[in-house]
C-alpha cells in the first residue's frame, strides 16, 4: 500500500505545480499583453540583434562600414559567388592583415545628419528575407557593444521566424520561460533538500511550492519578464547553476558519478551560458564556487575540490575562447572602467546605494515598499519570537521528564530499583550505540543544514553587494537574479513560523502572491504609447524631424520606422545645418525628446519658414512632444 500512497501523494503535488505553473503562466501573460513601447535598451537589443552587420544607427553614417562591406563586396546574385568571396576575403586579411580590403575599408560619413527612409529603420530592428538566422552578424554587431552574444541571438532566432516584425512577445517569451523555468527548479530544491533530510519531505515540497508561486507573481518576476533584456534568462542560469551544485553536493558518492569528480559537462555548459547571456553571472558563479569549495574543503573532500575547480577553469577557458571580445568589456570598455572604478572608489555614498538597492528589493518581492517592509518585519519578528518560544519549551519539557524520573525513583522499594539498574547495566552497550549514531545523524544533519544556509544566502547577498556597488545605474535590472533568493528566504521564514499550520502558510503565501500582482507598478509596459504609434500611421506619409540629445531618438525606432522619412538632430545641429533642405519643406511632423528644449527647438525652425501649426501628443509615456508643423506662406 506503501508505494501506492507515494505515486498517489507524487500525482497530487506534480497537480498543485502544474496549477502553479499555470496561474504563473496567465499572469505573465496578462502583462506581456499590456505592453505597448519600449526601453530603449530594449529597442537596441532588437538593433544589434536584426541589424545587419550594422550595430548603431548613426545620422551621419546611416550604413555602417562592416555593412557596407557586406552590400557591395560579398553578397552576390547566387549563393557559390558569395561563398567565393568569402574565401577571398579571409585569404586577404590572413596575406595583408591591416593592409586587407577589409580592415581598410571605409564607409560613407556624412557632414552633417542624413535623411533615414523608413525602410532603413525597418530593416534595423527587423529580419529580412536575407538575413534570417544570420548569427555571424549577431556576433558581430555585439562585440561593439558591452554584453555578451547569447540573448541577442535568441532574439534574433525569433526575428528570424517572425520576418519584418516586432512584437513584445518575440523578446518576452524567453523570459516568460525562464520565470517558469525558476519555478520548476524551486520546486525541485524544495524536493531534492526533503530527499535528503536537510528538510522534512512534507515542508521541503511545500517550501518549493510556495517559492516557485511566490516569485513567478512577484512584481521582480513580471517586470523581468516584459523588459526585453538578457535578466531573467540570468537569473534562471544563476538558480539552475545553484540546483546543480546542491545536486553534486547532495549526490551521494562517486560510485554513482554524482559528485564533482564525473559528468560535470552540464554544469560547464551551465556556466558558459550564463557567461554568455551577461557578465553580472560572474558575480554570482565566482561567489558560489568559493562556498563550495569551502564545503567540500570541511567536509573533506579534496578530490572533488581539484575536479570541481578543473572543470570551472576548462568553462571559462572556453567561454572566453569563443568569445574573447568579453575580456575587452570587462576591463576596457567604457562599462567595464566604470564598473571597475566604482568597484575599487571607496565607501562614499554605498551606503545610499545599498538603501536604495534595498528599497527596490523590497518592492519587486513584496509589490509595495511599505507593505514589503512590514510583512518582512512581521517574519522575522515571529521567527524571532518561534525560535525562543521553541527553545524555552524544549528546556521545559526536558526538566520536566527528569523530575518525573526522580520522583518515579523514589517511590519505587529496594528490589525495584536493583531491577531497573540490572536492566540498565544490561542494554547500556546497545543504548550507548544508538545514542552515539544518533548523535553522529544529528551533528551531520545539523552540519548539512549549516552549510545548506551558506550556499543559500551568501552567493546571492555577495551578488547584491557588489551590484549595487558596481552598477551603473540604480534600477531594478541589475540585481533581478536576486528576487528567486529573496523569496526563497520569506518563503522559509513563513514555514518557519507557520510549521504546524502549513495550509494556513499556503493560503497566506495565495494572499502574497495577490498582492503582488495586483500592485505592480506597470514599469517597462510603456502604456499610452499605442496613442503615439498610432499618431504616426496618420502622417505616415509625412516626414519626420527628431529633435533630441544623447540617444534618446532608440525609445522611438517604431515611429521612424513608420513615417515616410526621419532626420535626427540634436539642437546644436539644427541651428547650424548647412544643408539647404529644410528651407524644401512644406509641412512636417516634428518629435522633440524630453531633454530638448522644446521652446528653442520650435524658434529654430521657424527661421527655417516652418511653423507649428498643430500639438499632436503632448507629454508622452516618453515625455515627448509631436507636433505638426507648415510652411508660412512666403516662408
Amino acid at each position: 500500500m506503501k508505494w501506492k500512497e507515494r505515486l498517489w501523494q507524487n500525482k497530487c503535488q506534480l497537480l498543485v505545480l502544474l496549477l502553479v505553473l499555470l496561474l504563473v503562466l496567465l499572469v505573465q501573460c496578462f502583462y506581456i499583453s499590456q505592453k505597448q513601447g519600449y526601453h530603449m535598451d530594449e529597442l537596441l537589443t532588437f538593433e544589434l540583434g536584426n541589424a545587419e552587420y550594422n550595430p548603431w544607427i548613426v545620422p551621419t553614417q546611416p550604413v555602417g562600414r562592416l555593412a557596407k562591406f557586406m552590400q557591395q563586396e560579398i553578397y552576390a546574385d547566387s549563393l557559390g559567388e558569395t561563398l567565393n568571396n568569402l574565401k577571398d576575403t579571409v585569404k586577404d586579411v590572413l596575406q595583408n592583415r591591416s593592409g586587407s580590403k577589409l580592415l581598410s575599408y571605409e564607409a560613407d560619413v556624412y557632414e552633417e545628419p542624413v535623411w533615414i527612409t523608413r525602410e532603413q529603420f525597418h530593416d534595423y530592428i527587423t529580419v529580412g528575407e536575407r538575413d534570417g538566422f544570420n548569427y555571424l552578424s549577431v556576433y558581430f554587431n555585439v562585440k561593439d557593444d558591452n554584453h555578451p552574444p547569447l540573448y541577442f541571438m535568441l532574439v534574433h532566432t525569433m526575428s528570424s521566424l517572425f520576418r519584418g516584425r516586432v512584437s513584445p512577445w518575440m523578446g518576452c517569451i524567453y523570459n516568460l520561460a525562464a520565470v517558469l523555468g525558476c519555478c520548476i527548479l524551486l520546486f525541485a530544491m524544495g524536493r531534492l533538500l526533503a530527499a535528503h533530510d536537510l528538510l522534512d519531505k512534507k515542508t521541503g515540497e511545500l517550501w518549493g511550492l510556495i517559492s516557485g508561486l511566490l516569485y513567478g507573481c512577484s512584481s521582480g518576476a513580471i517586470a523581468a519578464t516584459v523588459f526585453i533584456r538578457m535578466y531573467e534568462v540570468l537569473t534562471f542560469f544563476c538558480v539552475l547553476s545553484l540546483y546543480l551544485h546542491l545536486r553534486k553536493w547532495l549526490g551521494g558518492g562517486a560510485q554513482n558519478g554524482t559528485d564533482f569528480t564525473r559528468k560535470n559537462k552540464l554544469l560547464i555548459l551551465v556556466t558558459m551560458l550564463g557567461f554568455w547571456t551577461q557578465y553580472f553571472f560572474l558575480f554570482y558563479c565566482l561567489l558560489l564556487a568559493l562556498v563550495m569549495v569551502i564545503v567540500l574543503l570541511r567536509e573533506g573532500r579534496k578530490k572533488e575540490v581539484f575536479c570541481y575547480i578543473r572543470s570551472m577553469v576548462l568553462a571559462g577557458v572556453i567561454g572566453v575562447g569563443i568569445y574573447p571580445f568579453s575580456v575587452k568589456h570587462i576591463l576596457t570598455s567604457g562599462r567595464g572602467v566604470e564598473a571597475i572604478g566604482n568597484l575599487l572608489g571607496g565607501l562614499a555614498g554605498y551606503g545610499e546605494r545599498l538603501t536604495e538597492f534595498g528599497k527596490i528589493l523590497l518592492l519587486r518581492t513584496f509589490g509595495q515598499q511599505d507593505w514589503g517592509l512590514a510583512v518582512l518585519a512581521v517574519l522575522v519578528l515571529a521567527a524571532v519570537g518561534m525560535a525562543v518560544w521553541r527553545r524555552h519549551r524544549d528546556e521545559r519539557s526536558a526538566d520536566g521528564v527528569f523530575k518525573n524520573g526522580a520522583a518515579a525513583m523514589r517511590a519505587t522499594d529496594e528490589s525495584s530499583v536493583t531491577e531497573v539498574v540490572t536492566a540498565a547495566e544490561e542494554s547500556t552497550a546497545v543504548k550507548v550505540a544508538a545514542a552515539a549514531k544518533q548523535g553522529t545523524a544529528a551533528a551531520d544533519t545539523a552540519r548539512g543544514r549549516r552549510e545548506l544556509a551558506a550556499l543559500l544566502i551568501l552567493p546571492p547577498l555577495g551578488y547584491f553587494l557588489l551590484a549595487a556597488k558596481m552598477s551603473p545605474y540604480m534600477v531594478d535590472r541589475y540585481i533581478m537574479p536576486v528576487f528567486p533568493f529573496a523569496v526563497m528566504g520569506a518563503a522559509a521564514l513563513l514555514l518557519y513560523v507557520l510549521s504546524r499550520r502549513q495550509t494556513a502558510a499556503a493560503v497566506l503565501a495565495l494572499l502574497l502572491a495577490a498582492v503582488n500582482i495586483g500592485t505592480y507598478d506597470g514599469e517597462y509596459l510603456y502604456q499610452g504609447y499605442s496613442t503615439q504609434l498610432a499618431m504616426a500611421e496618420v502622417y505616415r506619409e509625412l516626414p519626420c524631424i527628431c529633435i533630441y540629445e544623447g540617444y534618446g531618438f532608440y525609445d522611438n525606432l517604431l515611429e521612424f520606422a513608420t513615417y515616410e522619412r526621419t532626420l535626427l538632430l540634436k539642437p546644436s545641429e539644427l541651428e547650424d545645418r548647412q544643408e539647404q533642405d529644410l528651407e524644401t519643406l512644406e509641412e512636417v511632423v516634428v518629435l522633440i525628446k524630453q531633454n530638448a528644449d522644446g521652446d528653442q527647438a520650435l524658434a529654430l525652425l521657424a527661421d527655417y519658414g516652418l511653423e507649428l501649426e498643430q500639438i499632436l501628443v503632448r507629454e508622452s509615456v516618453y515625455g515627448d512632444l509631436v507636433v505638426y508643423c507648415v510652411r508660412e506662406p512666403g516662408g
